[in-house]
């Protein structure tokens, strides 16, 4: 992506007459931390701050896949472009996350496997890949056959399968670790549980942000807190973000860790299984409109174990690993708020869904650049605020 000549606004490193800019980032997830690295590395004087320990909520309940080809859907068309840039850059920002850490993230690239079952799901899946076809994204349509030898463990009567080679995986967890040693090893200040009390805003424009009575001088405040980005304190109103917590319930299972019984990401009607290196094999997830409901409940749990059985029976012999709920951060399109607002220094990088960990290396730079220069990058001028704005008309 390059830089773009849009509507510029200003930022830290324009109105700070040359001084190390200032930079407050509400939210360590992956996207928080992501931007925060940056910046810290362009030499900015950055603090991310957490109500929670970094990375802990919705990157850590991910599952890490990055499905630019796969979750494509009808009505999303203006997304795909921002979704298949990011994915492009994922293998070389896992490496220089690598790099700076010290830590591995185990990006894979084997690939991911979506597979019928019946009759009706064929048709299903059939109608997917004319789609993802049309929009010339690479897939491959195989037989039943050719997909169970694939993955040998699928079940005997899997009807069809499409083959995305180019849709691959992280491990979100082990990537919001490295990400918080990259961000602190680059001069960055972390504070954790540390929920922000305000932002400051004074003459139209941010000065900061309190934090446990502290008030944290900035002149550029970045809201990356996912599903939480809402309620900020101090936020005026008419630049709330429309995000909504999007309830996802998830677990994962202990399979052999030199025998796993998957070696692809496998998407099943209503399942996707993610296996990892360690032999883990995540389970997910249920999508449910009910708020910062932390349950776990009976039927959703058996939902997953249920659907994922009828994929891949060998599951009904492996221990449950763990059990828990995560929060996608939804906007009220689906597709992330990105951009800078009317109040100078206000910046939102929110509203990701279910593509947070996808669009992370994107978000990072996108943000980083609109910091340092006040300009925007090319293809992300239509994910800002004011596209629900009363009266906007979409592009």
């Amino acid at each position: 992506m390059t830089e773009t000549s849009g509507t510029s606004t200003k930022t830290s490193a324009t109105r700070s007459g040359g001084a190390r800019p200032r930079v407050a980032i509400i939210g360590a997830g992956v996207c928080g931390l992501g931007i925060g690295w940056r910046l810290a590395q362009a030499g900015c004087a950055v603090t991310v701050g957490d109500r929670d320990r970094s990375g802990m909520a919705t990157s850590w309940a991910a599952a890490g896949m990055l499905a630019a080809h796969v979750e494509a859907e009808p009505g999303e068309e203006r997304l795909l472009p921002l979704l298949l840039e990011s994915r492009a850059m994922w293998a070389e920002f896992g490496r220089d996350l690598e790099a700076a850490s010290g830590l591995a993230v185990d990006y894979r690239d084997e690939g991911t496997l979506v597979v019928a079952l019946d009759r009706d799901d064929t048709e299903r899946l059939k109608f997917s890949y004319d789609y993802h076809r049309s929009m010339g994204l690479e897939m491959e349509w195989l037989s039943g056959a050719e997909a169970r030898r694939l993955e040998p463990h699928l079940a005997s009567g899997v009807a069809a399968g499409v083959f995305s080679p180019l849709d691959h995986q992280v491990d979100n967890r082990k990537a919001v670790v490295a990400l918080k040693a990259a961000f602190v090893k680059a001069g960055g200040a972390l504070r954790e549980h540390a929920e922000v009390e305000e932002i400051l805003v004074e003459g139209g424009a941010v000065r900061g942000v309190l934090v446990g009575g502290e008030r944290v001088e900035a002149e550029t405040v970045v809201i990356a807190a996912g599903a939480w980005s809402r309620n900020l304190k101090g936020l005026p109103d008419h630049l709330r973000p429309p995000v909504r917590p999007v309830k996802g319930q998830m677990l994962s299972l202990a399979m052999p860790a030199d025998a796993p019984l998957l070696r692809h990401v496998v998407w099943g009607p209503g399942i996707c299984l993610v296996p990892r290196k360690d032999g883990r094999l995540f389970v997910g997830a249920t999508v449910e409109e009910r708020g910062f409901d932390e349950s776990l409940t009976a039927g959703g749990v058996f939902a997953l174990l249920e659907t994922a059985w009828r994929a891949l029976p060998a599951v009904e012999d492996l221990a449950i690993d763990e059990l828990w709920v995560g929060f996608r951060p939804g906007s009220r399109d689906d597709a992330p708020i990105l951009g800078a607002t009317p109040v100078d220094g206000l910046v939102l990088a929110t509203g990701h869904h279910r593509n947070g960990i996808l669009l992370a290396p994107v978000t990072a730079e996108a943000l980083a650049r609109l910091v340092l220069t006040g300009r925007p990058l090319a293809g992300t001028e239509p994910f800002g605020i004011a596209r629900f704005a009363r009266g906007a008309v979409a592009a």
